[in-house]
Order: structure tokens, then sequence, then C-alpha cells
């Protein structure tokens, strides 16, 4: 017990002078702080990306009740400095503001520093993050009313913060510890922010027994709230990315590939639905949070992606649709494999069917070989008109050989 004091004392103190921020006063008088502790990635965009979504996704109202908090928990001071400059540099009106606000840990705040470098190296991060997690909460105590977990690699949905202040409303009448806005691990967890240097003691005391996602459980049941209070629908969602093998027995130069993150191999998007200026079709294709609208599709109308080589092709994923409220779905869509490209533009000369869309979505596993190999073409195909509003929010294309693609481009 007295060692955890010990370290909320010290961080309190190391990560007040460590903060790095231009501009505005350290302690920001807001509804909601979202924190973020962020790691060194293998992609540096995640982070920006996360923050980018942030700030987009809601407005200039509910940025007034928003202050956005980031432990940049980096071991190398050379990359420490370069994402500050970089979020400094992107970010300077949200700084000066005071609606971001950027800390660090200094390694000396840790405790059992060697134990928990022993541990990264055999991939063992769990302890470590908590720790980091620990640091966060203890400096967002006082900066706002409620306080917001996210991860450094996620997209938000549209006002989330309206979303995250009605459920609290409708909430006042019965006492809670912590409300679930996502159901993946520690994300979109919301607390009270007086609670937060009581978790962050139990992080400190139970650092080395379990991962973080498992220690914030434990932690609400310690306060009297049995049952989990899950807010539908899900506002925060993880982005795509690669994690790189940490394995230290088995050196290998080849980044290993995550089996949920879908490979999109290269290739051209075609419609004849509307195209109007706003989100392009091909931004259905991309690994982010990007979409294509358009409206008044008939039927026959199609969004068709062109692969520059043939792909054996193991999933195939088509989702349509908000996040939040599921609408302008496609109400009645199939999908469509191609194969036998010809001509200049290519097209495919022939297509099976791989399944229909049921509620505006997809998620397909290819079981026959025959129908995965050698694909040139994936079609979405609209089988009935549809008046109004259409997003086709993501094609996602997972590839049997993928990891042997990637070795081999890796060795060249």
């Amino acid at each position: 017990m007295k060692v955890a004091q010990t370290h909320i004392v010290a961080v309190q103190k190391s990560v007040e002078l460590r903060a790095l921020q231009e501009g505005g006063p350290l302690a920001v008088a807001a509804w909601l702080t979202v924190g973020i502790s962020s790691v060194q990635q293998p992609d540096p965009r995640s982070l920006l990306y996360t923050l980018v979504s942030l700030f987009r996704a809601s407005s200039k109202i509910e940025q007034k009740r928003l202050t956005v908090l980031v432990h940049l928990a980096h071991s190398d001071l050379t990359r420490l400095r370069e994402t500050v400059l970089r979020i400094s540099t992107l970010f300077s009106p949200q700084i000066v503001a005071g609606q971001l606000l950027l800390i660090h840990a200094p390694p000396d705040a840790y405790p059992s520093v060697d134990d928990i470098r022993k541990e990264a190296h055999h991939g063992e991060f769990s302890s470590k993050q908590n720790i980091d997690h620990a640091f966060l909460m203890s400096f967002a105590t006082r900066l706002s009313e409620y306080f917001l977990l996210l991860e450094d690699n996620v997209f938000c949905a549209p006002n989330f913060i309206t979303h995250i202040h009605w459920k609290v409303n409708t909430m006042r009448s019965n006492p809670w510890v912590l409300m679930e806005f996502s159901n993946m691990g520690f994300l979109g967890k919301l607390f009270h922010s007086k609670d937060l240097p009581l978790l962050a003691h139990f992080l400190l005391l139970f650092y080395k027994e379990k991962p973080l996602d498992r220690l914030i459980p434990h932690f609400r049941t310690i306060l009297a709230q049995k049952h989990p209070i899950i807010c539908r629908p899900f506002l925060f969602y993880h982005r795509f990315s690669y994690h790189i093998s940490n394995d230290t027995q088995k050196a290998t130069p080849v980044q290993k590939k995550n089996a949920y993150v879908p490979d999109n191999p290269p290739g051209a998007i075609f419609t004849d639905m509307k195209v109007f200026g706003v989100h392009f079709p091909w931004e259905a294709y991309t690994l982010d949070e990007s979409f294509f609208w358009t409206h008044n599709v008939s039927a026959g109308n199609h969004l068709t992606v062109i692969l520059n080589h043939p792909a054996n092709l193991s999933k195939v994923q088509v989702l349509t649709g908000t996040i939040v409220d599921g609408k302008y779905t496609l109400e009645k869509g199939q999908v469509e494999l191609g194969y036998d490209p010809e001509g200049m533009p290519q097209y495919c000369t022939s297509f099976t069917l791989l399944g229909h869309l049921f509620e505006g979505q997809m998620n397909q596993e290819i079981f026959l070989k025959s129908m995965g190999h050698n694909v040139s073409c994936v079609k979405l195909v609209v089988k009935a008109n549809q008046v109004g509003g259409l997003i086709i929010r993501h094609i996602y294309l997972w590839e049997q050989n993928a990891e042997d693609r990637e070795a081999a481009q890796t060795w060249r």
C-alpha cells in the first residue's frame, strides 16, 4: 500500500512537471475528459487519426464540453519529440484553447522499471500499460466531471458527446461506477472523475496481476456495481492496424499480420451510382473511417473493386449505413465475385454470387477454394430501387496468402 501511495504522489508531481502544453491553463473546466495513453506504434499516424476523429466527430458546441488528455508513454525520447511536434503542428488551435493536453511521465516515475523492461522485452506489456493508465487517470482527476477512456487507434461516431450526455442524464437516479460505450477491451469506458484517484491507486496496486481490460471490471464490482452497463449503439471502434511480433525467441524480420485485419489488395473502384464530390467511391475501400455517400440508387447499380492482380480471397465483408443508428443502409443488395478480366480498362467477364446483404451488411467466409481463387473483381450490386441516402461504409477483403506475399516483399 505504501509503495502505491508513493508512486501516486510521484506521478502527480512528475506528470505535472512534464506537461507538454502550448498555452492555456493546465486545469480545464470541461464536462468530459477523453483520456488516451499512447505508446510507440508501427504506424505513427494512428494517434493523429484518432485525434482527428475525436474533433471531427464533435460540433463546436460539444467541443466546449470536451478536454482531450493524451499521455505520451514513449520510452524513446526522439520519437516522443517527433510525436509532440506533429501534434502541436496539426492541433495548435486545440492546444491553445486548452482542449488538448499532452503529458509525459518520465521513466524514473515508474515502479520496478527493470522488471517492466524485461516484460516488454518478452512481449508482455500489461504491467506497463496499467502504470501508463494510472498516470493518465491521476492527472485527469480535476479536469472534468466525467472521464472517458479511449485507445490510440480508434475512430468515433458523430456527436458521441451528445449521446454520452443523454445517457448520463437518463441514469441520474441510478448510481453507477462504469458505463461502457464499446464492447472492445477497455475502449469507451466512462467513469466519474471523482473515482479516478481510487482507480489509479488500484491499478498501481495490482499492475502485475491482470491486464487493464480485466482489472477495470474488477474495480467496478469492488465499488458495488455488480452488472455491466452496456450502452448501445456503440460509439467507438478500433481502426484496423498491424501488430509487430515481439517474440524474441523466434527472430523474424517479417511483420506478423492480425487475422482480424483485412488486406484490401490494390485495386481500382468503379460505380454507376451518383457521385457528389463529398465522399468518393474509393473511400468505401479504404481501411479508415471514410465512406462513399450517394442517394436514389436503382436496381442494377453497382460499386465494383477491380484488383490490380488476381487474388485468392478467404473472406469478404461489406458494411453499409451509419454506425450509430443504422440509417442509410442498402436495403436489398448482393455481392458477386468476378473472374477472367479483359479489356483496357479491365473488366471481369464472369461473375459468381457470393451472398446477399442482411440488414445492410454481409460478412462471408469463402469456403470453396475454387470460388475464392484468382478473384479479379468484387461487385456490390443494388437489387431494388431505393429512395434517399445510401452510405457504403466499407468493402473489406481478406487474402489467403497475404502473409506469404508480405514476407516476399519484405525480403526483396
